[in-house]
C-alpha cells in the first residue's frame, strides 16, 4: 500500500510541476532575486505530531476509509497521507485497512458504507461534507459499526451513539499562514513594488458555505495582524475540485491587480497560475514547493492522523467516541508545512512561533473582535447558525469574552460574517 501511494504521489507531483511551467518566473513579486543567496526550506513550525501506540489492536479490527476523490485531490491525498501514517504508527496490516476513492456525495456513499460493513470494517469514516447524509443513513441501519465523518454538521443534533463528526481549529493554522502572507505584503510595501492601498489578496473558494468563509476570514485576519492596510477579492468556484476553474479564478484574481492568492480547493489549479504569473501563493493541505518553487510561500493542513488514531484506540479500548471531536495545537491536528525561505519575507518564521504561542498560552483569539467590523459597527453579538435545520436558522449566541467562539458548539466551522475589507465577488452554494 505504501509503495503504491509514493508511487501515486510521484506521479501527482510530476504533473503538478509540469502545470505549473518549472521555475518560470515573469513577475517581480516574488523574493528570488538572481543575485541572492538561496536560502530553500525552512523547518516547519508547526510539524505533525509523533502517534504513540499505548494500546492494543484486536486481530479482527478493520477500518473502512471514504474519499470524495483521489490522490489527485490535495484535500483527499491529505486524508490518505493521515491514513497512511496513523495505519504504520499503529501497526495495522493492509488486510485490516480499506480506503475506497472516488466516491460522490450521493447514495454511492451509502452503497460504499453497506459494502465495508458487509467487509468486516468495525469503523467506517467519510471525509466530504455531502457525504454526511448517506453515512447517517448507513449508521441507523448498523447500529454496531462505528461512522465517523469530516466536515459533518449533524451528529450533535442527530444524537446517535454511533455516528460522530470531526474537524479541527484550521481556523488557527490559516491565521499562521495569513501573517505569512501579510509579512510578503509588507516586503512588497517595503521595496516599493506595490502602494500600501495595493496590498490586495485574492482567494480561491470552492462554496460561499460557513467552512469556507471561516477559513479565508482567518486567512485576511492573520495578514491584517501585520499588515493592517490589507484587502481580499474572494472568487468561488462551485467546486471543491475543478482544476480549471480553480486556475481561472487565479488567473482572474490576479488581473484583478491581486498580488498574492491564496485558496480553499482541493486542485493545483490556483498554484499553477500564480507559478506561471510569479505571484506569491500561500496553498492549502500540503506544499507546493517542489511544483512551484519560485512562489510558493507555506501551507496550513488538518493533520487527520491523530484522530484516526482516537477512533481507532476507542474502537479497541471501549471508550466512547465524542460525537463532535476538533483536534488543535496541543493535539497536533493543525499544522504547517515547511516555509520557503526563497520567498518568504524575512522574520516569517519569528511572527509565527509568537503566535503558535499566543495560541497555546490562550492570549490570542483568532475571531477577536476588536480586530473586524461588521458594516462598519463595532461586533458585541453574533447568532450562528450550530444546529443547521432546514432554515437555516440562527440559533446560537457565539460572541462572548471578546470573541467569536469557533467550533466549540460542534466541531464543524459556523463563522460566516462578512466582515469589512473583504469582498465576494461571486456566491456558489
Amino acid at each position: 500500500m505504501k509503495k503504491i501511494l509514493a508511487l501515486a504521489l510521484a506521479v501527482i507531483m510530476l504533473f503538478a510541476f509540469a502545470a505549473c511551467g518549472g521555475k518560470t518566473n515573469t513577475d517581480a513579486n516574488t523574493n528570488t532575486d538572481a543575485g541572492s543567496e538561496a536560502k530553500g526550506l525552512i523547518a516547519s513550525p508547526l510539524a505533525a505530531a509523533t502517534i504513540e501506540k499505548d494500546f492494543e489492536i484486536a486481530e479482527d479490527f478493520k477500518i473502512g476509509f471514504i474519499c470524495l476523490h483521489d490522490e489527485k485531490s490535495t484535500y483527499d491525498l491529505n486524508f490518505i497521507n493521515g491514513a497512511n501514517a496513523a495505519i504504520e504508527a499503529l501497526g495495522l496490516t493492509e488486510e485490516q485497512v480499506i480506503i475506497k476513492k472516488n466516491i460522490p456525495e450521493g447514495n454511492e456513499c451509502y452503497e460504499a458504507a453497506k459494502d465495508l460493513v458487509e467487509q468486516g470494517c468495525d469503523i467506517i469514516f467519510a471525509n466530504s461534507f455531502g457525504h454526511e447524509d448517506f453515512m447517517i443513513k448507513a449508521a441507523k441501519e448498523f447500529t454496531d459499526v462505528e461512522f465517523c465523518h469530516a466536515t459533518g454538521t449533524k451528529a450533535h443534533t442527530e444524537k446517535l451513539d454511533n455516528y460522530h463528526n470531526a474537524f479541527a481549529s484550521i481556523y488557527q493554522g490559516r491565521y499562521l499562514a495569513g501573517i505569512a502572507a501579510g509579512l510578503k505584503l509588507n516586503e512588497m510595501i517595503a521595496a516599493g513594488k506595490i502602494k500600501a492601498e495595493e496590498a490586495k489578496i485574492g482567494y480561491v473558494g470552492a462554496f460561499t458555505y460557513a467552512e469556507v468563509m471561516s477559513g479565508y476570514t482567518s486567512f485576511y485576519l492573520g495578514a491584517k495582524s501585520v499588515c493592517p492596510s490589507v484587502t481580499m477579492d474572494v472568487q468561488f468556484t462551485g467546486s471543491w475540485y475543478d482544476a480549471i476553474e480553480e486556475k481561472n479564478a487565479a488567473e482572474a484574481l490576479i488581473a484583478n491587480k491581486c498580488v498574492l492568492i491564496s485558496q480553499h480547493a482541493d486542485s493545483m489549479g490556483a498554484p499553477s497560475a500564480c507559478e506561471a504569473a510569479g505571484v506569491p501563493n500561500v496553498s492549502y493541505n500540503g506544499s507546493t514547493y517542489e511544483a512551484c518553487p519560485e512562489t510558493f510561500i507555506v501551507s496550513s493542513r488538518i493533520d487527520w492522523a491523530p484522530y484516526f488514531a482516537y477512533i481507532i484506540k476507542c474502537e479497541n479500548t471501549g471508550e466512547a467516541i465524542a460525537a463532535d471531536w476538533c483536534g488543535g495545537i496541543a493535539e497536533g491536528s493543525v499544522v504547517l508545512t515547511e516555509i520557503n525561505g526563497d520567498v518568504a519575507a524575512e522574520g516569517t518564521l519569528e511572527a509565527i512561533n509568537t503566535a503558535i504561542a499566543g495560541f497555546k498560552a490562550g492570549t490570542l483569539n483568532v475571531f477577536a473582535t476588536e480586530n473586524f467590523t461588521l458594516n462598519g459597527e463595532a461586533v458585541t453579538s453574533y447568532m450562528a447558525d450550530v444546529d443547521t435545520d432546514a432554515d437555516f436558522a440562527k440559533d446560537t449566541e457565539a460572541v462572548a469574552d471578546g470573541y467569536f467562539h469557533e467550533s466549540e458548539f460542534r466541531s464543524a466551522p459556523y463563522f460566516d460574517a462578512r466582515i469589512d475589507g473583504i469582498t465576494l465577488l461571486n456566491e456558489k452554494y
